[in-house]
C-alpha cells in the first residue's frame, strides 16, 4: 500500500475538474482497505472511498485528508442449480466488464445495465439503473467496511434502502460503510417482454423476430448508448447529470394542460416520472455550447453536460445552475443533480 502526497483530483474525475487532495492510495484486497482506514485514522485524516469517478465532480478546493481509490477485483459464480446463480463481484470492477461476462454466461437480470461507466461497488450507492432495469432488482447484499465497527459486515438488499437512483450509501450510510463487494442473483434463462420502450423500437426497426437473449438485449443497449452518448474515456463528462424529476398526478395534468405533447411515464405509486432531458431541450439548452463557461450539453443527448472548455468545477456549478433556472422558471420544477459534488 503507497500513500502518495498532492495528488490532482481531476485525474478521479470524469469531468476531469477538480483540486489537490493531501493524501491518495490505492487499494487491492479487503485487508489494504482495512489499513487504508487504520492510517487515516491514526493521523487523525479525513477519508472517502471512490470508484472509478464517472460520478463524481470535485470541489476547487481539493481535499483536505485521504482519497482512497478502490480496485478490489474479484468476479465468484455461485450456481445454487441450472437456472439459479450468486454472483459475488469485487467492488473495483468495472461495472461494464462484470455486464459482459454475466451475459457472456448465459446469466439475465443486469444485461440492459450495459456501457454504465463505473465501478460495481459504485452501483448500489445511486441504485444505478437503465432501460427498465435497475440494480435493486438482483441485489442480494453488499459486503461493506464498517468504520465505525472496525469489522467487515454484510448488509442485505432491504436494508439499503433503495429508491429511484438513491440508497442508504448516500445517507445514513454514506461515511460508515465502504463497499467492497456485492452479490447478485442472476437467472440462467431469456429475458422476457414487455421490454423497455427503446429496446422494443430498437429490435422493431431493424425487423428481429427471433429469441431475445441477454446478448441481444446487451447489444441493443450498447448501440442505443454509443449513438447518444459521449464514451467519458473520450470526451469528459458525468453521463446523465440529471435525474427525470417525480411529479403529482395534479401536476402533471397540470403541465399537459399548457403542454400536450410532454412525455411521462406513469408510476405505481401515483403521478408520473418526467424526462428531464424533455425538459432541458425546450428551454433552448439541447446542443448548446456555452462560452461563459466552457460546458456545453451533448448534441444527441441534454442530459449530458460535457467539459469542452472549462478549466474550473466553479464553471460546471454556474452552467449546471443556468439549466436548473430555466427549467424551473418554465415547468417550475426543479431538476436534481446525480453526480455528487465533494467533498
Amino acid at each position: 500500500m503507497e500513500i502518495t502526497q498532492n495528488v490532482s483530483l481531476a485525474n478521479y474525475s470524469t469531468m476531469r475538474l477538480g483540486g489537490i487532495t493531501d493524501y491518495l492510495v490505492e487499494v487491492h484486497s479487503r485487508n489494504e482497505l482495512r489499513d487504508a482506514v487504520e492510517w487515516a485514522k491514526q493521523h487523525q485524516q479525513d477519508m472517502r472511498v471512490i470508484g472509478g469517478g464517472s460520478n463524481i465532480i470535485w470541489s476547487d478546493d481539493g481535499f483536505r485528508g485521504l482519497i482512497i481509490v478502490n480496485k478490489i477485483s474479484g468476479y465468484d459464480d455461485l450456481a445454487e442449480d441450472a437456472r439459479s446463480h450468486y454472483v459475488t463481484i469485487g467492488a473495483g470492477e468495472p461495472w461494464d466488464s462484470v455486464v459482459a461476462r454475466t451475459v457472456a454466461a448465459g446469466l439475465s437480470g443486469v444485461e440492459a445495465l450495459s456501457l454504465i461507466p463505473g465501478t460495481a461497488g459504485a452501483t448500489p450507492v445511486q441504485n444505478v439503473g437503465a432501460y427498465g432495469q435497475d440494480i435493486s432488482q438482483t441485489l442480494v447484499s453488499v459486503e461493506a467496511y464498517d468504520v465505525e465497527k472496525n469489522q467487515f459486515v454484510n448488509i442485505p438488499a432491504e436494508a439499503c434502502g433503495f429508491g429511484y437512483r438513491s440508497s442508504q450509501f448516500q445517507t445514513e450510510y454514506r461515511h460508515r460503510y465502504y463497499i467492497t463487494a456485492i452479490t447478485l442473483h442472476l437467472m440462467a434463462t431469456n429475458p422476457t417482454p414487455p421490454f423497455y420502450t427503446a429496446v422494443q423500437q430498437y429490435l422493431d426497426t431493424r425487423g428481429f423476430t427471433g429469441t431475445v437473449t441477454p446478448q441481444i438485449i446487451r447489444d441493443c443497449v450498447v448501440a442505443i448508448r454509443t449513438a447518444k452518448l459521449p464514451n467519458p474515456a473520450h470526451v469528459a463528462n458525468n453521463g446523465s447529470f440529471f435525474a427525470n424529476p417525480i411529479i403529482t398526478e395534479d401536476n402533471l395534468v397540470e403541465l399537459r394542460a399548457d403542454y400536450p405533447t410532454l412525455p411521462y411515464w406513469p408510476l405505481d405509486a401515483g403521478g408520473a416520472k418526467i424526462p428531464a432531458a424533455w425538459l432541458i431541450e425546450q428551454t433552448g439548452f439541447k446542443d448548446h455550447h456555452d462560452t461563459e463557461t466552457g460546458m456545453a450539453t451533448w448534441p444527441t443527448q441534454p442530459l449530458v453536460l460535457v467539459n469542452e472548455k472549462a478549466t474550473h468545477t466553479a464553471d460546471v456549478l454556474r452552467f449546471r445552475d443556468k439549466i436548473i433556472t430555466a427549467v424551473e422558471q418554465k415547468f417550475h420544477i426543479t431538476l436534481r443533480q446525480e453526480p455528487e459534488l465533494l467533498p
